[in-house]
C-alpha cells in the first residue's frame, strides 16, 4: 500500500510537469504566432514606404524642374532618412527572425521533455499496475494461510469453532490455549513417569 501511494504520489508529480510543459509550449507558441505577424506587418510596411517614397520622388521631381538642385538634396536627405528607417526595420526584422529561430527550439525541446515525461508516466503507471496485481497476489496467499491457521486451530479437539467471522486476536487466543494444554500436558507425562 505504501508502494503504491508513493507510485501515486510520483504519477501525480509527473502529471502536474506535463501540464506545466503543456501550458509553457502553448504560450511559446502564442508568442512565436505574435512574432511571425509582426514580421509580416513590418515587411508590409517596408515595402509600402518603399513604394511610397520613390512615388513622392518621381512626382516632386517632376513638378518641380525649376529647383532641381534643391529637389536633389530635399530627396538625398529624405532618402537617407528612408535608409536609415530601412536599416532599423531590416534589424528589428533580423532581431526577430532569431528570436523566433530560439523559440522554435524552445517549443522543440519542450516538446521533447512532454515525450519523456508521457514515457515516465506511462512506465510508472505499469510500475503501479505491477504493484497492484503483485499486492492481490500477496493478499490472497496471505489470506488461504491464515484460512489454514484457522482451519488447524479450531479443528484441534477442545477448541470450539467460532460462531462468526474471527479476528486474528481469537485465532491467537486458541492457539495458545492448545499450546498451554500440550506444555501442561507433556509436564504431566514426565510427572508419572
Amino acid at each position: 500500500t505504501g508502494t503504491i501511494s508513493s507510485l501515486q504520489r510520483q504519477l501525480e508529480i509527473k502529471e502536474s510537469q506535463l501540464r506545466r510543459t503543456r501550458s509553457e509550449t502553448e504560450m511559446l507558441q502564442k508568442q512565436l504566432r505574435k512574432q511571425e505577424s509582426q514580421l509580416q506587418q513590418m515587411s508590409n510596411q517596408f515595402c509600402s514606404l518603399r513604394e511610397q517614397k520613390c512615388e513622392e520622388m518621381r512626382v516632386t521631381i517632376a513638378e518641380e524642374n525649376c529647383s532641381l538642385r534643391q529637389v536633389i538634396t530635399e530627396q538625398e536627405s529624405k532618402l537617407a532618412a528612408q535608409n536609415k528607417l530601412i536599416s532599423e526595420l531590416q534589424e528589428t526584422i533580423s532581431r526577430l527572425q532569431t528570436e523566433a529561430c530560439t523559440n522554435r527550439y524552445h517549443i522543440r525541446k519542450q516538446q521533447q521533455q512532454q515525450e519523456a515525461a508521457q514515457r515516465e508516466v506511462k512506465t510508472l503507471q505499469q510500475r503501479e499496475l505491477q504493484t497492484r496485481v503483485a499486492l492481490e497476489l500477496v493478499t490472497s496467499k496471505f489470506e488461504k494461510y491464515r484460512n489454514k491457521i484457522i482451519q488447524a486451530t479450531f479443528s484441534t479437539a477442545g477448541i470450539k469453532p467460532p460462531q462468526a467471522e474471527t479476528t486474528d486476536e481469537e485465532v491467537l487466543e486458541a492457539m495458545q490455549k492448545i499450546i498451554n494444554e500440550r506444555i501442561e500436558f507433556h509436564q504431566m507425562l514426565k510427572q508419572k513417569g
